[in-house]
C-alpha cells in the first residue's frame, strides 16, 4: 500500500482555515446564549474633610465628628482647617454660619461667701497674677479649657494650674482655688460666679447678654455645598443642637422657700398696704423660676376674722383674700406638711384644696386623706423630671391626715425610703421636705441630721428642713443637697436678728440631674416684708452659716 502523502499547509489553506475558525466563534457569539454586561468599577467617594480652628473645644470636636461618622465615606482631619470640606471655628470665616457657643463658668467651692469677679480681675490672674476678689487665689482648669483659653486669652501666668477635670474640685476644695469649668461639667459642690454681674445659673439672658459673656466661644460652621456628598447636609443639621452645652430648654429652675404662714401681723400690714405689699421686693427671685414651691402652714376661709395688730395667737387661719399674695409670686406647689393646717378644722382644709385647684397649683406632703398625702407629686419639665414628697413627724397629731380626714402627712422614713429608690429607678429627681422639730439656732439636731441624711443615701438629690423659722445650716452628701432649715418667708416673727434672716434657694436642674444651687438670702422687714439682704448682711449671714458643718 502507497503511503498517504502529506499535503504541506500553504499561506493560503491556513489563512482559509483561520477565516472559518472566526466565523464559527462569531456564529456562537451570536446565537449562543447571552452574557451579561461587565459593571464598571465603582469610584469610591473620597471621605470628608474637617477642620477645626485652635479655639474649639474638645468636646465640639468630638461632637462634630460624632456626626461625620455617621456619614456614608466617614471623615479625615484636615491640616488646613481653611480648606477643609467642613470647618468648625470661633471667628468668623468664609462661609461660616454661626450655630451656637460652648459656655465656661467660674466656679468656687461650694461653702464660699463671695459672689462674683470683676472681668478684669480674672483676665489679670489668668495672665499675670491674682488680682481683686482672686487676691491670694489660684485659677485652676482641666488642659483642654488652658488651651482654649490660651488661644483666647493669650499664655497662662503661673497663677494659673492645670488638672485633670475629675480632680478639679477635690483640689479646689483643699487649696482654696477656683477653677474655670464647661457649664455642663457643673455640680452641686461648686458655687458658680458672676462675672460682671453676669450669671450662668440664671435662664431668660438675652442675646446681647450672652453675647458678651467673656467665658463662651462662639461656634460657627462651614459645611459643604448640597450634593457634595448625598445626605451630609441634613446630617450636618443636627449639629447646632449638639454644638452647644448650655441650652435653656434643657434647664429647670426650682425655688424653694421656709416657712409661709400669712396670717397674724403679715395679714395686718397686707390690709394696710395691699395684698400684694410683702412680696414687693423678691418678687422676681420666685416668678422667674420654672417652678416656684411654698409651704403655707395655714388653711384658707372666708370667715378668717381680720386680724389685730398684734396677735400673739397661735391658731391659724388665712382669709381667701390672703392668696393674691401667693398668686403675685407665682405659686406652682404647695407644700401641706404644716401643722397649723387644721387649726380651724377639717373643711378650711377642704376648701383650700378647692382653691389650689382652681387655680392649676399642685400640692404633696399632705391632702384630702392619707392616701393622697403619701403620694410623691410628680413633675416633669424638659428632659428633668421631679419628683416631691414630705412628711410631718411632729404633728400634733390632730394635723395628720386619716383615711377620712385631710392634713399633713404621717412621717413613714422606710415607706418613703423605699417610694425614694423606686423614684430614681424609674428615673426622677426625688426632693424631700420635713416640717422637722422646731429649733432656734444654726444646728440641726441630732435626729434632724440621721433622717434627713437618710433620705440623701436613699437617693434623693434634695433634702429641706421647711420648719425652721431660723435658717439653719446645709450639706452636701451622696451628690445630694441638704438644707436643714431656710427660715421663714412670708411670716411675722421678727424677735431676732437669725430669725429674721432668711434663704430661697434656686435649684438649677440640667439634662436630668442637679447642676447648682443658688443660694439667695433675704431679711424680713415690717413683720412680713422679706428684702434683698445687702452685701454686708449677706457676707456675714453666710459666714455663720458656713462656719456650722453638721
Amino acid at each position: 500500500m502507497q503511503p498517504r502523502r502529506r499535503v504541506p499547509y500553504g499561506p493560503g489553506l491556513r489563512s482559509m482555515c483561520l477565516a472559518l475558525f472566526l466565523a464559527c466563534l462569531l456564529s456562537s457569539i451570536a446565537c449562543g446564549p447571552s452574557s451579561p454586561t461587565p459593571a464598571p468599577t465603582p469610584t469610591t467617594a473620597p471621605p470628608v474633610t474637617l477642620g477645626c480652628d485652635a479655639t474649639v473645644p474638645e468636646a465640639a470636636r468630638s461632637a462634630i465628628e460624632a456626626l461625620l461618622h455617621q456619614g456614608p465615606t466617614g471623615f479625615v482631619t484636615a491640616a488646613d482647617a481653611a480648606v477643609a470640606d467642613v470647618r468648625l471655628g470661633s471667628a468668623q470665616f468664609a462661609g461660616a454660619q454661626p450655630l451656637g457657643a460652648w459656655y465656661y463658668a467660674l466656679a468656687a467651692p461650694f461653702y464660699t461667701v463671695d459672689d462674683g469677679v470683676a472681668l478684669g480681675d480674672l483676665q489679670a490672674a489668668w495672665r499675670s497674677g491674682p488680682a481683686g476678689a482672686l487676691e491670694g487665689r489660684s485659677l485652676i482648669a482641666g488642659a483642654d479649657t488652658v488651651r482654649v483659653f490660651t488661644a483666647l486669652w493669650g499664655a497662662a501666668g503661673a497663677g494659673v494650674r492645670t488638672a485633670e477635670p475629675a480632680a478639679l474640685l477635690t483640689e479646689a476644695q483643699q487649696t482654696g482655688a477656683w477653677a474655670i469649668l464647661p457649664f455642663d461639667e457643673l455640680q452641686p459642690a461648686w458655687k458658680v460666679l458672676r462675672i460682671d454681674g453676669v450669671w450662668l445659673i440664671e435662664k431668660d439672658l438675652s442675646e446681647h447678654t450672652l453675647a458678651s459673656y467673656p467665658l463662651q466661644v462662639p461656634l460657627a460652621l462651614a459645611a459643604p455645598a448640597a450634593g457634595l456628598q448625598p445626605g451630609l447636609n441634613e446630617l450636618l443639621g443636627q449639629a447646632p443642637a449638639r454644638l452647644c452645652n448650655r441650652s435653656e430648654g434643657r434647664m429647670t429652675i426650682v425655688a424653694m422657700t421656709g416657712t409661709s404662714c400669712i396670717s397674724r401681723t403679715t395679714a395686718w400690714l397686707m390690709m394696710k398696704n395691699g395684698l400684694t405689699y410683702p412680696a414687693r421686693d423678691i418678687k422676681d427671685w420666685l416668678v422667674t423660676a420654672d417652678l416656684t414651691h411654698v409651704s403655707h402652714e395655714s388653711s384658707f376661709t372666708p370667715d378668717c376674722p381680720i386680724p389685730p395688730i398684734v396677735d400673739d395667737s397661735l391658731v391659724f387661719c388665712s382669709h381667701d383674700s390672703y392668696i393674691k399674695l401667693l398668686e403675685e409670686v407665682g405659686v406652682d406647689i404647695v407644700e401641706l406638711t404644716g401643722n397649723h393646717l387644721l387649726d380651724y378644722g377639717p373643711e378650711p382644709l377642704r376648701h383650700t384644696l378647692e382653691l389650689y385647684r382652681a387655680r392649676g397649683w399642685q400640692w404633696y406632703g399632705g391632702g384630702a386623706n392619707l392616701a393622697e398625702a403619701q403620694q410623691p407629686l410628680l413633675v416633669t419639665h424638659g428632659p428633668n423630671r421631679l419628683a416631691f414628697l414630705g412628711c410631718n413627724p411632729v404633728g400634733p397629731s390632730y394635723d395628720w391626715a386619716t383615711d377620712s380626714r385631710p392634713g399633713s402627712c404621717p412621717c413613714d422614713y422606710a415607706r418613703m425610703q423605699a417610694q425614694i429608690r423606686e423614684l430614681r429607678a424609674q428615673g426622677y429627681l426625688p426632693i424631700v421636705t420635713f416640717q422637722y422639730l422646731e429649733t432656734y439656732e444654726y444646728w440641726p439636731t441630732a435626729g434632724q441630721v440621721a433622717d434627713m441624711r437618710a433620705m440623701a443615701d436613699a437617693g434623693a438629690v434634695v433634702v429641706q428642713g421647711s420648719q425652721a423659722h431660723q435658717p439653719q445650716a446645709m450639706e452636701l452628701r451622696s451628690g445630694a443637697f441638704i438644707h436643714y432649715g431656710l427660715g421663714n418667708l412670708f411670716f411675722d416673727m421678727m424677735q431676732t436678728l437669725p430669725i429674721r434672716q432668711q434663704f430661697v434657694d434656686r435649684l438649677v436642674f440640667y439634662d436630668g440631674r442637679l447642676l447648682a444651687v443658688d443660694l439667695r438670702t433675704a431679711m424680713l422687714e415690717e413683720y412680713g416684708r422679706p428684702r434683698p439682704m445687702t452685701a454686708d448682711e449677706r457676707r456675714s449671714f453666710l459666714q455663720a452659716i458656713f462656719a456650722v458643718r453638721p
